[in-house]
């Protein structure tokens, strides 16, 4: 039976609350992943991905043409759980969309928002002992992309659905 500790990323990318938005696009885009647990000291308090840039950004775009410079905006909490898929998808297929949305004024704006702004604060996260059939059907009904693996409050590792894939693509994981 295989587990998370089997198929984890042990070399986690992982942000600080206090990066901007900007800062952590480049992170993101340098490291090529579309997401990242946020770790303030030796502590993950929540995690980030390119859907909750991408619902800030749709966020700040539907603006109002009324809202001036100086307004203030007020973001909605956000949900626990995972995001659209879309975004999920906008992000596998390249750096099109960011392109899109580096070429509007708004994009200026993220530099006024940090990692702490929008991050998920519901942290989805499993000890490395799980079986990966148990951590697939966590992360389904959770609906999100990837699972922190946490053992004693330390961040051990990742697995995404990639992760996954490839583990049964290379017939990794047995019926």
């Amino acid at each position: 039976m295989l587990h998370l500790k089997d198929l984890m990323q042990r070399d986690v990318v992982a942000v600080s609350p206090d990066l901007t938005l900007r800062e952590l696009v480049e992170v993101l885009t340098e490291q090529e992943v579309s997401g990242a647990p946020v770790v303030s000291g030796n502590k993950v308090v929540g995690v980030i991905s390119t859907t909750d840039i991408f619902d800030l950004h749709e966020e700040i775009s539907g603006l109002s043409p009324a809202a001036g410079e100086g307004d203030e905006v007020e973001l909605t909490p956000r949900r626990s759980g995972g995001g659209r898929d879309f975004f999920s998808d906008a992000w596998e297929a390249g750096a099109e969309e960011w392109a899109r949305i580096a070429s509007q004024r708004d994009w200026d704006t993220l530099d006024a928002y940090t990692v702490a702004d929008v991050m998920t604060r519901d942290v989805v996260s499993q000890p490395s002992k799980t079986t990966v059939k148990k951590a697939a059907r966590y992360m389904l009904e959770a609906g999100v992309h990837r699972v922190l693996v946490i053992d004693r409050g330390h961040l051990q590792g990742i697995v995404t659905t990639t992760d996954i894939m490839r583990a049964v693509a290379d017939g990794k994981l047995k019926g």
